[in-house]
């Protein structure tokens, strides 16, 4: 599985009196990625509701390295640094689309939920799903 990075070209209304994107705007784009890669893999998070699938956060941390500014792009790779069917932890890295500069390093953690909130095996109710996670965990999904 090799995945196309995710770009995001930065919105005037996203950037803060100081002129550089708002810290709770990178929080959205990490979403925008992650949705980005449910997609490319087949997974599209709204097929997943319909089936009664959902994908909470459980936390989320942000190391901002240097601005982002009004109508900049960066690239957003994800890496799956663990899955154990239930609960999973994401890194992610977003450069500089022209200069691969790094501007951000954060980490989310999510786990599987059915439409009450009930944790949920994902392997029993989609092992499809289980199986992409499975086969992503610590592998360069960019370069292989």
């Amino acid at each position: 599985m090799v995945l196309k990075p995710f770009y995001r070209r930065t919105l005037y209304y996203e950037t803060d009196k100081m002129g550089i994107v708002h810290h709770s705007n990178y929080l959205r784009w990490l979403e925008e990625a992650r949705l980005d890669f449910l997609e490319q893999v087949g997974f599209p998070y709204d097929e997943m509701e319909k089936d009664g699938i959902m994908i909470p956060v459980l936390s989320s941390m942000c190391q901002y390295k240097h601005a982002v500014r009004f109508n900049e792009t960066v690239c957003i790779k994800m890496h799956l640094e663990e899955f154990n069917g239930l609960k999973f932890r994401i890194s992610y890295v977003v450069t500089d689309k022209d200069t691969d500069e790094i501007r951000l390093i954060a980490e989310t953690a999510h786990f599987f939920v059915d439409s009450n909130l009930k944790p949920i095996r994902i392997k029993k109710i989609k092992p499809d799903i289980y199986d992409c996670f499975n086969s992503a965990v610590g592998k360069d999904l960019y370069n292989e």
